[in-house]
């Protein structure tokens, strides 16, 4: 088994943040949200830091967290697309945060985790700018998560940049989700669609997937593919009786 990482990227290196507009539409529901999110100016200073390189040394970890996803984005619109949503949710790989608020704007109590502290700090830093209290944080390696921790709803946008983090990830799902509970995975069709839909099997779970898109704040078409992983053998949408 492999040693429990955590990291906290170095506050002189995050010092330069800006702010930005990130529009989240709904088109199901005709439903939008605009949220602030502060962000590093720009991710090129963390991964050229050696306290980066050497995490790399120790974990294979980059700070990914830094920058702003396009899978984020498109898991939100899922998120806003919903009729409703369990009160308590949990955001792994959060980084930023941008899922987790619109679970927050759906009235949701939102965990966000992450390897890294500094990535939980800019995501209660965007909920609070954005008039949110109703969340919490935990940095978690989530290939070692706490015991008893379930939640009826699981959010992750693109966790799944290399292939070692397939089989975890599907391991985190199964042992983080309640017995009626679903996960919401967005990833944007990197390369290990097979390797992770069989971990999905060995973990005894099973999904439905649904292929997005949406339009990024610099203007493109980025495309993905949602999951919708449960333990049962009815995917249902998360309802209040799932709270």
């Amino acid at each position: 088994m492999t040693q429990q990482f955590l990291h906290t990227t170095p506050s002189e290196l995050i010092q330069d943040v800006v702010s930005r507009q990130v529009e989240i539409k709904s088109s199901a529901r005709r439903v939008h949200r605009t949220f602030t999110l502060s962000m590093p100016m720009a991710i090129d200073p963390l991964l050229d830091h050696p306290s980066t390189a050497a995490a790399f040394e120790a974990d294979e970890y980059l700070p990914y967290w830094a920058d702003l996803w396009p899978a984020s984005q498109m898991l939100g619109e899922a998120i806003l697309s919903a009729l409703s949503l369990p009160q308590r949710v949990l955001e792994i790989g959060c980084g930023l945060g941008l899922s987790g608020l619109a679970a927050l704007s759906q009235g949701c109590h939102v965990t966000f985790s992450d390897y890294d502290d500094s990535a939980l700090a800019f995501a209660a830093r965007n909920a609070q700018q954005n008039g949110f209290t109703h969340f919490e944080t935990q940095q978690m390696d989530w290939r070692h998560p706490p015991d008893g921790m379930q939640f009826p709803l699981i959010l992750a946008a693109d966790v799944m940049y290399e292939a070692r983090h397939t089989t975890p990830v599907a391991q985190l799902i199964a042992h983080c989700l309640t017995d009626n509970g679903e996960c919401w995975l967005v990833d944007p069709n990197r390369p290990y669609a097979a390797e992770f839909r069989a971990a999905l099997s060995s973990a005894h779970l099973i999904f439905e997937v649904t292929e997005t898109s949406t339009m990024t704040v610099d203007h493109r078409t980025a495309h993905g593919t949602l999951y919708k992983i449960s333990r049962s053998s009815s995917i249902k949408s998360p309802t209040p009786d799932n709270k």
